[in-house]
């Protein structure tokens, strides 16, 4: 999808060609960043949207200088960014506070580390704790605070500096919604305040309507590996208001076009890899027994059919990790996701449905049709003893799926099969065993 009348203010910065790889824990690497262009301008909000793990926020620290790229280039003001971009600050998304600081300690670190005068740096930071209102807290520590009064001390920290571009990594997510929206109102007011440096806002996000309600344009991403989908203008007029009807057309196309991004209603075909056993693996997602049950739980309170979106807010879960419960429950043959929709197959309702006992035989039989378990169940049979270690299934791991993380797909693997009472394993010997 081509970018939509980009703005037409003064160019600020450039993603030009990026391409990030990191290396696994068993030395393979894994692109998570893939033909990267995007130009960021003055006067305007842009945010990151897409799935988790899809590399917004690695994107988003390219752009403050803190990550360099594998390959490509970061250019402010025409010039190519060599270290820490200087006209930027960042809200990081876990506050990043030092406990042992005050408010004001936390806040004055920043002009310290950039030797501002002595003068100078009190005036500063009681400024910009004024701004996010936080004045008569300047000698609390953050364990004192609340989490808004956290992130609002980050706010100040990263306005301090007088940046040209405020970076926001997931800002408002570890707060609660009436929170959330009072911070969002404020972090608009101060954008838009006459005579200030600050000029342009590039956040990540997970909340759709957070995003049609704060920002001008809308990168669209998907992952594995990251890479732009689409980018959206939003021309809705300021103040925008949530229940008007052309601010829920624009949540619903935005939904429709991450849904076909990521849950593509056709069956993408990807050629196998030639593995030297002829075994082709499949990973499984990172998520957890009680999740994928609590989507079937909730899908046959649905009638056993729900819009994919509309689930995530009702069941207050990131979409990102949603769909990645929903991948798990796809694997498992207990759903069906065509389109936006998330249906429960007939499988999936008599799992659900079913006593605990029936609902492990079920989980077990699934698992046998999972080449992952067929695998090394057949490793297992061959062994004259009946058991493996750990090492050797991690070592299958590394080989049959090598952009896994083998120490954290195991651990998967054993949750699963202890749940379907599969095979057994100990920790302390390393070994699994035929139950």
């Amino acid at each position: 999808m081509p970018e939509l009348n980009a703005k037409s203010h003064t160019l600020l910065c450039e993603l030009k060609d990026i391409n990030h790889c990191f290396v696994l824990p068993n030395g393979n690497p894994v692109t998570v960043l893939k033909d990267i262009n995007l130009s960021i301008y003055r006067e305007e909000i842009v945010a990151l949207l897409g799935p988790s793990g899809c590399g917004k926020s690695t994107l988003l620290r390219i752009l403050a200088g803190l990550i360099r790229p594998t390959t490509g280039h970061v250019f402010c003001h025409g010039i190519p960014l060599k270290g820490v971009n200087p006209g930027a600050s960042i809200v990081f998304q876990n506050f990043a506070l030092y406990p042992w600081m005050t408010v004001l300690e936390n806040v004055e670190i920043v002009l310290k580390a950039k030797r501002h005068p002595r003068n100078e740096i009190k005036r500063l930071a009681d400024n910009s704790i004024r701004l996010v209102g936080l004045a008569g807290y300047e000698e609390a520590y953050p364990r004192e605070l609340s989490g808004g009064m956290k992130q609002r001390v980050g706010i100040a920290r990263a306005l301090v500096a007088e940046p040209e571009i405020l970076c926001m990594d997931e800002p408002f997510s570890q707060v609660d919604a009436l929170t959330a929206e009072t911070l969002r109102a404020e972090i608009l007011d101060i954008w838009s305040r006459v005579g200030k440096k600050l000029t342009t806002i590039f956040m990540v996000s997970h909340d759709i309507k957070e995003v049609v309600n704060m920002v001008d344009r809308i990168v669209i991403m998907g992952s594995n590996p990251g890479s732009i989908r689409g980018i959206l203008k939003n021309t809705l007029p300021r103040p925008r208001d949530s229940r008007t009807q052309e601010f829920l057309n624009l949540v619903d196309r935005i939904h429709h076009i991450i849904a076909s991004a990521i849950i593509p209603d056709e069956e993408i075909l990807i050629p196998p890899l030639k593995l030297p056993a002829g075994v082709l693996l499949e990973p499984l997602p990172d998520v957890s027994i009680n999740e994928i049950i609590g989507l079937l739980e909730v899908l046959n309170a649905h009638q056993g059919e729900e819009d994919i979106f509309r689930l995530a807010i009702e069941i207050h879960k990131e979409f990102g990790h949603l769909i990645n419960i929903a991948k798990a429950a796809e694997l498992l043959d207990f759903i069906d996701t065509p389109k936006q929709k998330i249906l429960l197959t007939e499988l999936g309702k008599r799992f659900i449905e079913s006593d605990t006992e029936v609902k492990k035989r079920l989980w077990k039989d699934q698992l046998y049709n999972l080449n992952t378990y067929k695998h090394i169940l057949e490793m297992l049979k061959r062994d004259p003893e009946g058991r493996i270690e750990r090492d050797h299934v991690e070592e299958e791991f590394v080989v049959h799926l090598p952009q896994e993380d083998p120490a954290k797909m195991f651990k998967i693997f054993i949750s699963w099969a202890r749940y379907g009472e599969l095979f057994a394993y100990s920790e302390d010997t390393g070994y699994i065993t035929l139950e």
